[in-house]
């Protein structure tokens, strides 16, 4: 190996590692996905702990298992007014902040009734011209946007539509002599 590429390796693996530390790697990073939206992982955890809590799971799948967070990120993000994704995001973000206060834990940490009632005096709260007043009024309107896109994207799953509520396009043959208790499964007709 020539001495001058080994030198010049060795300046550079040495300028990289004096650089390191100067890198701050504390900061995350927005996801992409979203362009409308500055979204963090931790957000998007949160916003998907809060669709967890409007519909948990038990003997069929909940919010969680389905993803509905993305589909709550994808309908705010092409399907609202730059005000809205302003309000939605100043919501999301100052939500922590209102648990914290209001259960003096985190969200995380909290028990399910103690999430449903965050949610719910969350949602009733309202607001004014103040600071505080239009940060009380961001959270409610992220947390009522956040159950009306939670029950709308788990309705809309493919899970739901095919293995809990089969969708029939058209509706099946009227048949009158059949008893109520041999019926099946109810169809959503389309």
């Amino acid at each position: 190996m020539n001495r001058r590429i080994a030198l010049r390796h060795l300046a550079l693996i040495s300028g990289g590692l004096i650089m390191i530390p100067s890198c701050d790697f504390s900061k995350e990073d927005i996801l992409a996905a979203y362009q409308n939206l500055n979204i963090t992982q931790s957000q998007k955890n949160l916003l998907a702990a809060v669709s967890d809590t409007i519909i948990p799971a038990g003997e069929i799948k909940g919010a969680l298992d389905l993803e509905v967070a993305d589909f709550i990120l994808v309908m705010v993000n092409d399907c609202f007014t730059k005000e809205n994704q302003g309000k939605f995001s100043t919501g999301l973000a100052a939500f922590p902040e209102y648990v914290k206060s209001t259960a003096g834990k985190n969200f995380d940490a909290l028990s399910a009734k103690e999430k449903e009632g965050i949610i719910l005096s969350g949602a009733k709260l309202e607001g004014d011209d103040t600071e505080e007043g239009k940060k009380n009024g961001a959270i409610s309107y992220f947390l009522n946007s956040a159950k009306r896109f939670t029950i709308q994207g788990y309705m809309a799953s493919e899970y739901i539509q095919t293995e809990v509520i089969p969708y029939s396009l058209i509706p099946g043959e009227y048949n009158g002599a059949v008893l109520i208790t041999d019926l099946q499964k109810p169809r959503v007709n389309g």
